[in-house]
């Protein structure tokens, strides 16, 4: 069994620069970590995490609660988050919260009873359950993807929403399209209602609007989106254009439209958000918004690690860039 002293010695510091990186990194050089991370592997040493958690307080993990684990998008956000607390000496523990007010209650409570040093919510609601909203307000949390409604206590990590949805709304007028349908999100998504406003905005200023009865209500699932193709297939006027809150809904949606014997793009354009992997090998391949999804985690962690360290975050409201990725899903509107 390896010791302290031979992996000082291997990474030719002293045993107290190895004690001070496995401890915390952020407190030597990048140089110096790697050599001693290095040297940690190698001798295959394993420090006592139990006698360090309980000498400085602190768990050295942090919660994460995800709405939906399967979902392509939020796991590029977790290998975000996941590298950046590795960077850092902490381990990341996964909450797969299914959307329920409960599960979220549950997870949340982990950071309440010295299981977490903070957490991290992708979803749109406040954690904690009513009875330990006192004590969970020296928590360490951030909002990431989402932002929690009407609360802006809490740090965001989020995409420039509104202006992404106006960059489609703005491609699919350009391609002559004037009657456009939208499936969006959950009504209750702040974000939701960025893209909403986004698109909407771009019409108003083309002199068009948004037909009510062509805007129907997703749950960001594949089967939301096959279902909100279907209804607005069956309007009066079906739309020469969707807009998908998300691709994995755009994919559905793709599915409902070839099944009622349509094209894509040639009867229904479709653009998705998000540009998950899948998105570039559909047919036809998906236009759609390119989220930076590994950037916003590891954003969202190193704020939630300032936050640990009690400094106050450096942005309370960062938003991040986008980038419209035009393919073959979008064409000329031909009616």
């Amino acid at each position: 069994m390896s010791n302290i002293r031979e992996v000082a010695r291997l990474s030719g510091v002293s045993v107290a620069t190895v004690s001070r990186t496995l401890k915390d990194p952020r407190l030597v050089s990048p140089q110096t970590r790697e050599r001693v991370l290095k040297a940690v592997e190698e001798t295959g040493y394993r420090p006592n995490l139990l006698a360090r958690n309980f000498s400085s307080g602190k768990s050295y993990a942090v919660v994460v609660l995800v709405p939906n684990v399967a979902n392509p998008f939020f796991s590029k956000v977790i290998r975000g988050i996941e590298q950046a607390a590795q960077d850092q000496g902490y381990s990341v523990l996964l909450g797969d919260t299914q959307g329920k007010p409960e599960r979220e209650h549950f997870y949340a409570g982990m950071a309440l009873t010295s299981q977490a040093d903070g957490l991290i919510q992708l979803d749109c609601r406040y954690p904690f359950a009513e009875k330990d909203m006192a004590l969970a307000a020296s928590v360490p949390m951030v909002n990431a993807c989402e932002r929690i409604a009407d609360d802006a206590s809490y740090p965001v990590v989020e995409l420039d929403n509104r202006g992404a949805a106006s960059a489609v709304a703005r491609h699919l007028v350009a391609l002559g399209h004037r009657r456009m349908g939208v499936i969006t999100g959950p009504a209750t998504s702040p974000i939701v209602r960025d893209r909403l406003a986004g698109f909407c905005e771009v019409l108003r200023a083309s002199n068009l609007e948004l037909d009510e009865s062509l805007l129907v209500n997703g749950e960001f699932t594949m089967s939301s989106g096959a279902r909100g193709a279907e209804t607005l297939l069956s309007a009066n006027r079906p739309p020469s254009a969707i807009f998908c809150m998300n691709d994995e809904m755009a994919i559905g949606a793709i599915h409902q439209i070839k099944k009622k014997g349509l094209s894509v793009p040639g009867d229904i354009s479709v653009v998705g958000f998000d540009n998950i992997e899948f998105a570039s090998f559909m047919d036809p391949p998906l236009t759609t918004i390119d989220q930076p999804a590994e950037e916003l985690g590891r954003r969202a962690m190193e704020t939630l690690l300032q936050m640990i360290a009690g400094n106050p975050p450096e942005q309370k409201r960062a938003k991040l860039a986008f980038d419209l990725v035009i393919r073959e899903s979008s064409g000329e509107c031909r009616d």
